[in-house]
């Protein structure tokens, strides 16, 4: 896998990162989330500047009763994401409703979630690095806050499409590829 450094001039001025579980800073996460946030907006020629967004880095505890909360779901998963606005697309696989500024010209956009221990159990078991997973998650993350979804095939095949030229654009390997026999 080939990875491409992190620009220094990507930080998003309104994208918050809350660390919650200190081994995030292990993998550097806030300029990787910012590069992930930058390349994923701009791919979607979107104003990355005026985004607001926030990311919480926490624990498998956290984000499963995050997941029951929200979900009804007890258990822990790796990504949890929140619109602040619905925008999914009307018919599946339509492009979702495009995203508007409000008064302020601000993007808003939502809340992510990531899970340590999730995160880092599937990039073993992938047998890929850390760094490279949680800025898919990321990418994923915001699609969903701008309204992508893989609820149904043509949906998936729409979200997952733009996920791998995203992470393409960014270095990375595609994420759906599967891992030789």
């Amino acid at each position: 896998m080939r990875r491409i450094a992190v620009p220094l001039d990507v930080m998003l001025d309104d994208f918050d990162i809350v660390i919650e579980d200190d081994r995030w800073n292990a993998v550097d996460l806030e300029p990787l989330a910012h590069a992930a946030a930058q390349a994923t907006l701009t791919h979607l020629d979107l104003d990355a500047e005026a985004a607001e967004m926030t990311l919480l880095a926490c624990d498998d505890t956290r984000i499963a009763a995050l997941n029951e909360d929200f979900r009804g779901k007890a258990r822990a998963t790796n990504v949890l994401s929140w619109p602040a606005v619905e925008r999914g697309a009307v018919t599946p696989g339509g492009d979702p409703l495009p995203v508007a500024s409000g008064i302020d010209g601000m993007l808003e956009l939502g809340d992510i979630a990531l899970a340590y221990e999730t995160c880092a159990a599937e990039a073993k078991a992938a047998d890929k690095p850390l760094a490279a997973h949680v800025t898919h998650l990321i990418v994923h993350g915001l699609l969903h806050l701008l309204g992508y979804d893989h609820e149904n095939d043509p949906d998936a095949t729409l979200m997952e499409g733009l996920e791998r030229e995203i992470l393409g654009k960014m270095g990375y390997d595609d994420p759906y590829k599967e891992n030789g026999p």
